[in-house]
């Protein structure tokens, strides 16, 4: 592993192994009692987000150990409904490796997952919701239809209103979150969630795999919905490279 940028705090990460300790300290939430809102995705040479639908096509051993990493250190994975749908999402899942690090940081045994729908169509039947090591929570607007709403709180999972229309307000659902306690999210996508949270201005942090791939063919980019008056400036705070996959951190200026 090579680190092509160099960045004080991920020192512990140049020209050894990828232990999961170093791992979560470099890649550890800034200290704060605002929400920081991380995205992580990953991207084709070309620019494609999935593969035919999927991303683990473009992914790698390493980049799913960071994905992993992620993951524990955050207090909630914000998810829109239809990459639940195509990714097959499951409950986040306690880690051994990760406990004592969050019962030291004061949080759960895992992640707590919260989708983001509006019409609340969701497989109610998914592990997700009828396994779940910690509630799921879903993210929606006050004007999400009454009886998806009801039959989401009778499978067991947490609606959150934050938004006045159908769906949730990006900004709303960001600070609805921290008011729980859930300060380090993370957003694994999909494309439309992550061009709503970069529109709305509220993305502080995007973690992007470049995969030495070519896909060509029609994928949407990793962000996509409405576009910003004047494009959004982030500076880069490390590059690391492995087997030919750039693993990339950028900071919103």
């Amino acid at each position: 592993m090579r680190q092509l940028l160099p960045v004080t705090d991920m020192t512990a990460l140049v020209d050894r192994e990828w232990s999961l300790d170093a791992l979560a300290e470099a890649y550890a939430y800034p200290e704060g009692d605002g929400p920081w809102l991380r995205a992580n995705m990953v991207s084709s040479l070309d620019g494609a987000g999935h593969h035919e639908g999927r991303s683990q096509p473009l992914s790698s051993e390493t980049d799913m150990r960071i994905f992993g990493t992620l993951r524990a250190i955050a207090d909630v994975v914000v998810v829109g409904a239809e990459t639940v749908r195509l990714e097959g999402y499951g409950p986040a899942r306690a880690r051994e490796a990760f406990a004592a690090r969050r019962a030291a940081a004061g949080q759960g045994p895992a992640a707590v997952i919260a989708v983001v729908s509006a019409s609340l169509n969701l497989d109610l039947s998914l592990p997700l919701f009828t396994e779940p090591l910690v509630p799921t929570l879903v993210l929606t607007g006050a004007g999400a239809p009454a009886g998806r709403v009801a039959a989401v709180r009778a499978a067991g999972a947490e609606v959150v209103v934050a938004g006045d229309g159908a769906g949730a307000d990006p900004a709303r659902a960001v600070a609805a979150l921290a008011e729980r306690g859930l300060r380090r999210q993370l957003t694994e996508g999909g494309p439309r969630l992550l061009g709503q949270f970069v529109a709305a201005g509220v993305l502080d942090e995007l973690c992007l795999t470049v995969s030495p791939t070519m896909t060509a063919g029609g994928a949407q980019r990793i962000a996509g919905g409405p576009s910003v008056a004047v494009p959004t400036r982030f500076e880069p705070a490390c590059v690391l490279e492995q087997d030919g996959f750039l693993f990339t951190r950028y900071r919103r200026i």
